[in-house]
């Protein structure tokens, strides 16, 4: 059995060595011409150009883009979203920027990219769109990494089985793309694709990002079914049932081509341990393929919204919503929306108030009013058949009109709120990206997620609501918020919208979400995913029994990457070979 030691202690020298510990590049230095804007670490200029020179002869001259000026760093829009930077950037556009962006074509590409990047120990970030806005998009924890776009080329639906109600994708694929082919081929009447509020993310990047949508399929990772991984050493790997060769497939076909075995997607676990897991929020594999189940057409749906009056009632709300998730009354993963959130995409700030404070609760409640909302919003869907939905309908009415002033409502009530007709739209599985707009409630709009875990229970929601509304405004923004109702906990996904243009707003930006993080731990509460800014700080707070379960993943990361070549820091997981020190994020001030 391994005995673990505390990271930094004496006995701890085998795993770093100060004198060998790889260090942030100084971002002060003085470019040489034709060189990146930032260098990996360790590796000067001459290096660096033969090593783009043998990732070209790889995939092709094309397919590599060095990152060798400011100019490159423009792009800021979803739509089009960056694949160098972080476009919601709250320490500046260089601070996490890639030295190239590498697009390789197919899996054979990757493992060869790979094995390259351990040759020269260069770090890789493979990432599948760039679209993990609010968490820091496509950019490098550590700065000067390679970004590895696997959604350039490699965004293929491999393969959607109706009667197992699944789908086989890589990483470019995204949730417009997937309801794309079923509509296409005729099989939107079959089958429903569960999407995010926004559909343009990949479908496989999301699900092992570990995140959520709203149909009764919202646990995203928890209906992906089959791994294909390539490791840090370039090794190809099928997880689960996919382990099993296909006796029909071609033994002298490339692995990767090989037709799998059948029961691939319908069996997670296969036999022996249950390696999943690992490659989700990781740094110990890269995803190429992954098979994803499909909800079956549940043969009739409704959407609803309910709107709950008064701040106060949300304790009440929240104990309403337990008993009716658990018991699957409600069927989907529903929302409990601040008024701000749903107010955020009807209009900008400016459209409802010109004080610059943060908006007092006389100025909410009349933003309700005008738009004849609640200060909370609950949304959700019945499914099934239409006298099931009746049924469901009743309890569901019948619990929340124990809050006095909650109104009910169907989208043909309301046909001029965009939120609810969006929100219709979402839980039958249909992408949009229209909630992208409360983004833009600040000028030059960006944003954050804080996302912590609570109890379904009215204490912990009322709890973490006065805890994050409170620092909010103390750091001078509006509280936006919105309860993601799971099985047996919520995720409470805080939106901190700051001017991306305005340093000093970036500054309290980061400010307030660092304190949050604090005050989340004193409470026992841990955020689920993170900005790279915070992602050291956040794996601190995870430190049952001596820091434990980072030790642990520690070893699996120096026993699979002995040279740190992937994605070292993520999620706060550091190589043995890196100064982890060096590259911390500095604290901001209020």
């Amino acid at each position: 059995m391994t005995n673990f030691v505390k990271p930094g202690s004496e006995a701890d020298g085998s795993r770093r060595d100060p004198k060998l510990a790889i260090r942030r590049p100084n971002p002060e230095a003085s470019q040489v011409p034709g060189d990146p804007l930032v260098l990996p670490p360790g590796i000067d200029g001459s290096t660096f150009k033969k090593f783009t020179a043998a990732v070209a002869d790889i995939t092709g001259s094309d397919n590599v883009t060095v990152i060798s000026s400011a100019e490159q760093l423009h792009k800021q829009d979803y739509l089009d979203p960056s694949k160098a930077h972080d476009m919601y950037h709250i320490l500046g556009k260089g601070y996490f920027v890639s030295s190239a962006v590498v697009a390789p074509r197919d899996v054979s590409e990757v493992q060869a990219i790979v094995r390259l990047c351990n040759e020269f120990e260069i770090p890789l970030w493979p990432f599948s769109v760039g679209r993990n806005v609010g968490y820091g998009g496509a950019a490098p924890r550590v700065p000067g990494s390679i970004g590895l776009d696997m959604g350039r080329h490699m965004n293929k639906i491999l393969k959607v089985d109706v009667e197992g109600a699944y789908a086989l994708v890589e990483p470019g694929v995204t949730f417009s793309d997937l309801h794309q082919y079923l509509v296409d081929n005729n099989l939107r009447d079959k089958l429903w694709v569960d999407v995010p509020d926004l559909g343009g993310g990949s479908v496989l990047g999301n699900t092992i990002e570990r995140g959520v949508g709203y149909t009764p399929y919202g646990d995203h990772f928890m209906m992906h079914c089959g791994m294909e991984v390539i490791l840090p050493d370039g090794t190809l790997v099928r997880t689960g049932m996919g382990a099993l060769p296909n006796p029909d497939a071609d033994p002298n076909a490339p692995p990767h081509e090989q037709e799998p075995n059948s029961t691939w997607q319908l069996f997670n676990y296969g036999f022996g341990p249950y390696n999943d897991g690992i490659f989700s929020q990781s740094s110990l594999g890269i995803v190429v393929k992954m098979g994803v189940w499909l909800m079956v057409n549940p043969g009739g749906y409704q959407s609803y919204l309910i709107t709950i009056p008064k701040d106060e009632d949300l304790h009440q709300a929240v104990e309403i919503i337990r008993p009716l998730r658990t018991s699957m009354v409600l069927q989907n993963v529903p929302t409990l929306r601040h008024i701000l959130l749903d107010a955020a995409v009807m209009g900008d700030r400016a459209s409802y108030t010109s004080s610059k404070k943060p908006l007092n609760d006389e100025e909410l409640d009349e933003i309700a009013k005008k738009l004849n909302l609640g200060r909370w919003n609950f949304y959700g869907a019945l499914y099934g058949p239409e006298p099931i939905r009746q049924v469901m309908w009743e309890v569901v009415k019948k619990s929340f009109s124990a809050i006095p002033g909650a109104k009910f409502y169907f989208p043909e009530d309301m046909p001029d709120n965009v939120v609810l007709q969006t929100r219709d739209l979402t839980l039958q599985g249909i992408p949009t990206t229209t909630e992208l707009k409360w983004v833009n409630w600040l000028p030059n709009g960006a944003h954050l997620f804080f996302s912590p875990i609570a109890k379904v229970t009215g204490p912990d929601a009322t709890a973490q609501y006065e805890v994050t509304r409170r620092r909010c405004e103390e750091a001078g923004f509006d509280f936006i918020g919105t309860f993601v109702v799971g099985m047996r906990e919520m995720h409470h996904i805080v939106c901190l919208v700051f001017d991306r243009s305005d340093p000093a707003s970036c500054r309290r930006a980061h400010w307030l979400i660092s304190t949050l993080i604090d005050d989340a731990a004193k409470k026992g509460w841990g955020e689920y995913r993170t900005h790279l800014a915070l992602m050291d700080q956040i794996a601190g707070t995870y430190n049952f029994n001596g820091n434990a379960q980072m030790r642990l993943n520690e070893a699996i990361k120096d026993a699979l990457d002995p040279k740190g070549i992937l994605a070292p820091g993520k999620n706060g997981i550091w190589p043995r070979r890196y100064d982890k020190e060096a590259f911390t994020v500095p604290p901001s001030e209020l």
